[in-house]
């Protein structure tokens, strides 16, 4: 796991924000933000050893893994604000989760529609959620400038390229895992990787009730 958050400390330059080893001057709510995202993604994925499924999407979003420290991961959730949807922070982790993020930006914390369309269909499949890890192409949150760490961008070509070794990496933490492409990015990455993948439509822009039967398919393939 050490040699996994080493990996993920070179993030690239430009606008390109590492939540576990840079802090968000303006948004976090404390100097140890990069520590907390640190430990709640070593708690996540150390409960995930025996994953069968990885979930590899575009890029960390900054209403997701951007305060949390864990892809298509939102804030809302881990704090239990997503009961009523039959979301709860159980699902991701046992140990106590934690928010970066001020209060005052978000009260109940920063939500994203991508992490909660997946999350759900995890629960709506009867999937054990510690089967599934959650990933992105391009691991870090690329970000527009100009505008701030509170927005997102679409990674380049190039940029995505420079999630292979980490990608190889989490690949070693669960080697029983399968991946799944979610959008286009993931699937070229994979692609030149010389990685077979089913291609899974991405859940943003209108895409989620593709997504859910396409992931229901797989699913149930696996299991039937």
């Amino acid at each position: 796991m050490n040699a996994f958050l080493e990996l993920l400390k070179s993030s690239p330059a430009g606008p390109v924000f590492n939540p576990w080893h840079q802090r968000d001057p303006l948004h976090d709510a404390t100097t140890r933000a990069p520590a907390i995202r640190r430990e709640q993604l070593v708690s996540y994925l150390g409960e995930r050893r025996k994953a069968t499924i990885i979930l590899l999407a575009e890029a960390l979003g900054y209403q997701g893994g951007h305060f949390t420290g864990i892809a298509m991961t939102s804030e809302r959730l881990l704090l239990g604000h997503l009961r009523h949807k039959g979301l709860g922070p159980e699902m991701v982790f046992t140990a106590a989760p934690r928010r970066t993020s001020r209060e005052d930006v978000r009260p109940d914390g920063f939500t994203e529609p991508t992490a909660t369309i997946v999350w759900g269909a995890v629960r709506e499949l009867g999937v054990d959620p510690r089967d599934v890890i959650l990933w992105n192409a391009f691991p870090w949150h690329p970000y527009k400038p100009g505008i701030g760490l509170l927005s997102n961008r679409t990674p380049s070509e190039d940029e995505v390229l420079l999630g292979r070794p980490v990608l190889l990496a989490l690949k070693s933490l669960a080697p029983q895992a399968r991946i799944l492409a979610v959008g286009q990015k993931s699937a070229a990455l994979l692609a030149n990787m010389g990685i077979t993948a089913p291609a899974l439509r991405h859940p943003a822009n209108g895409g989620a009730g593709q997504f859910r039967e396409q992931f229901a398919r797989i699913v149930k393939k696996r299991t039937g």
